[in-house]
């Protein structure tokens, strides 16, 4: 369990919080762009992967697989895949749209916000386009983590079954969270699929959805760089009593 001091929850305002280790858990994980690079074992990684398959699919399909990846198999992925970006970024593309081709509010204002926070708390103008391609580049590296993961999907499948690799993803991020190691969600492994399904022998009926990097954080305690809308932004409550 990450320790209590390791995880700051921020209350909304006027209302009461009342701790349980499952709040700590989910509250305390971040997209962590920076790790030590001190070893994660094995051990610890089947752990992790053993409990975040208890996420919720539908008929119990379970339409996920991983790949990990660490060591020497690790570095040599990631050198493809810097190598591609570096020499060739607009030959490769997703297999699936993940953002939408235009942004209605709140989500356009959400989405600059990002923007500016992350490349601020970076130091980089957003006019830096040379700082900010060598910041995308720390993607392929795993940001420093010793861990990778590479996560597929069945794409015979149909939409439901994304919403089940979402949970599943989730667990894994929170299982990692559990024993003290941080993560980061990457969408961008997604675009360069033809040089994984290669490098992993990922059969032609998977489709790759994203990457993981996981490990020890560098630095511990970060406060959450990225903010949260409110409850009452986003839930609507009827039936119950005053």
């Amino acid at each position: 369990m990450l320790a209590r001091e390791e995880v700051v929850i921020e209350p909304d305002a006027g209302y009461e919080v009342e701790r349980n280790p499952i709040d700590e858990v989910i509250a305390g994980r971040l997209s962590c762009r920076e790790f030590s690079g001190s070893p994660v074992s094995r051990s610890t990684v089947e752990q992790i992967l053993r409990v975040a398959r208890f996420a919720p699919s539908g008929a119990n399909i379970q339409p996920w697989h991983v790949y990990v990846l660490a060591g020497t198999a690790k570095a040599e992925v990631s050198a493809a895949l810097l190598h591609a970006f570096e020499t060739e970024p607009s030959e490769h593309v997703s297999e699936y749209q993940y953002y939408a081709s235009e942004f209605p509010e709140p989500y356009l204002g959400r989405r600059q916000q990002f923007g500016r926070l992350f490349y601020d708390s970076l130091g980089i103008a957003q006019s830096d386009t040379a700082a900010r391609s060598r910041q995308t580049a720390k993607n392929f590296a795993f940001f420093g983590a010793p861990v990778g993961l590479i996560v597929t999907i069945d794409r015979r499948l149909a939409m439901g079954s994304w919403l089940d690799l979402g949970m599943f993803i989730q667990n894994v991020m929170l299982a990692a969270v559990g024993r003290g190691l941080q993560s980061c969600p990457q969408e961008t492994f997604a675009k360069y699929h033809r040089i994984l399904r290669s490098r992993l022998s990922i059969p032609v009926e998977q489709m790759v959805a994203c990457g993981i990097s996981m490990g020890h954080p560098r630095e511990r305690g970060r406060a959450r760089l990225m903010p949260r809308a409110d409850l009452e932004a986003f839930a609507s409550f009827k039936g119950f009593e005053n």
